[in-house]
Order: C-alpha cells, then structure tokens, then sequence
C-alpha cells in the first residue's frame, strides 16, 4: 500500500471537505462578468481547461484556459486564476510576474507560505487535499469538485460515486492493455487529459486522449486489440462502435466523470504494478518544476 494509493482511496472523503469550501470558490472564482484566464502546468493545465469549459458553461463570462509555460500576455484579462499544488511551479510564478497591473489575480494551493503567495490578491487553499505524491489524484479532483459546486452545480451523488468507483473492479485485465486512450467531451475533455497523463506518469505507458468526436478523425487508425478506450462523460455511444471496429475495447459507465477518474486513476497504479513500477517514485519526475 503506498502514498499514491491511499491518496487515491481519500477522494470522496477529501472532496467532502472541499464541496463545504464552495461559498469562498464562489468569491474568488465566478467573479460573474469579468473575463477571466486560467493558468497551470501538467495536471493543473488540464484542470484550468475543464475549469474555463465549466465557467463558461455556467454562464459566468468568457474564460480562457492556457498552458502557463506559453502564457503571453496579450489579451487583456479582469481576473487570472493560477493553479499550483506546490506553489512553486516556476512558469506559473513568471506568468504571474508578467501580469499587467490592474489585473485580479488568484491562486489555488495546497500548501501555505510559498512563493505563489507573495504573486496574488486571493488564494484558495485546499491544504486537506494535499499529496505526498509526485503524481497528482485527490488535489485536481478536489479543485474541480469545489468548483463545479461553486457554479451552482448539485453534487449530492459524487461522494457515493466516488466510493463506487474505488469498489467497482477495474474495466480489463492491466495484463491485457498495452494502449489507453481517454475520450471526452465539454469540460470532461480536462479529465481525458488528467487520465492519460496519470498512465504515462505511474506507468510509463501509451496513452492518448482527445476530444470524443474528434477521434475518429486519424487517432483510431492506431487502435486494436490491446487497446482500451474509455469515455469520461457524455460521449456520443456511436463512438463505440468505432471503437470495436478497431478491434479494441471500449469502456464507459454512468458515474459522475471525477467518480470515473478515480477509477481509471486506480487503473494507472494496477498497470505500474503489472510493470513492476512504484507509482510513488515515477521515473525522471518530481513534485514541483522549480527552474534555475
């Protein structure tokens, strides 16, 4: 039983914790009318994406999602939401540095009296959903559970969903798959990304992700028969049948999307295990990007 592991059997009982923070999420994160851009690096890039996707959705104004390392500032932004577990990440620093004045500028954390502090008018600590893990799990899950209640979302299912997902078995044989690919649609296209990067990292295996319907256009021609390919979300069901027509498996179920990462998470540590890897020792990664 290591870090990675308990951490990922914690999710429904850490985004308990994080739902009750919706209120102060509300304040720092709706800003209903301000054009809003937000900014991360690896897992917290992909939950800017499903973030800027579910505030746009909401209603709440234009919002923008953008890889920290490749943030130019040229449009102009009201509020500027930073994503970094470790406050440390130092393309998320530089991006903040190189804000215009004027501009309002928040930080979501795990971890108090950090560099990211000094940077921001507002920040948001989530120090419960912290990890002792290089790989990420309960922290983007517990930021996109606060938020999703922050805009307004019900979210009276997702603890029980997320204890479903740690008890249901795994959708195939971690022996039998050598090539995953994780589908999604709307903000759940985040959680495709967040999914595929948890095999690469834990297992240093094959993985891809993209949006649902985009592809049939050229990622199938790789599929086959040690592929599985795993919807988050509504996925039109006809992709499914693309999906066999490859001769690979396809996977999809009714839980709420972060129920289905906790579960495809699991399934990234079963896979290290039948490759004789230790998940909390992920090869050439550490828990922060700090830059000479």
């Amino acid at each position: 039983m290591n870090d990675t592991v308990l951490e990922i059997a914690s999710q429904p009982a850490v985004w308990a914790h994080g739902l009750a923070l919706a209120g102060e999420a509300r304040a720092a994160l709706a800003a209903p009318g301000e054009r809003t851009l937000v900014l991360g690096c690896g897992t917290s890039w992909f939950m800017a994406q499903s973030l800027a996707e579910l505030r746009e959705a909401a209603g709440l104004g234009e919002t923008d999602a953008v890889c920290a390392s490749e943030f130019v500032p040229r449009r102009r932004y009201d509020r500027v939401v930073a994503i970094t577990r470790s406050g440390t990440s130092t393309e998320v620093l530089d991006a903040l540095r190189r804000l215009p004045a004027g501009v309002h500028r928040v930080a979501v954390t795990a971890v108090d009296g950090e560099p990211v502090d000094d940077l921001v008018d507002t920040r948001i600590l989530l120090d419960f959903a912290d990890e002792r893990s290089v790989v990420q799990t309960r922290f983007p899950t517990t930021l996109l559970a606060m938020t999703r209640a922050a805009f307004g979302e019900d979210l009276g299912h997702l603890v029980a969903d997320g204890e479903a997902a740690l008890a249901t078995d795994l959708p195939a044989d971690p022996a039998a798959i050598d090539h995953l690919v994780f589908l999604g649609t709307g903000w759940t296209v985040g959680l495709a990304h967040e999914a595929a990067l948890k095999v690469r990292e834990a297992a240093q295996a094959w993985s891809e992700s993209y949006p649902a319907m985009d592809y049939r256009h050229g990622p199938v021609a790789v599929a086959g028969p040690r592929s599985l390919v795993w919807s988050f979300g509504a996925v039109p069901a006809s992709l499914d049948d693309v999906v066999r027509a490859a001769g690979a498996l396809p996977y999809r179920d009714d839980r709420d999307p972060l129920a289905q990462l906790v579960l495809a998470q699991r399934f990234a540590v079963a896979l290290a295990a039948h490759r004789g890897l230790d998940p909390d020792h992920p090869r050439l990664l550490t828990r922060s990007v700090v830059l000479a």
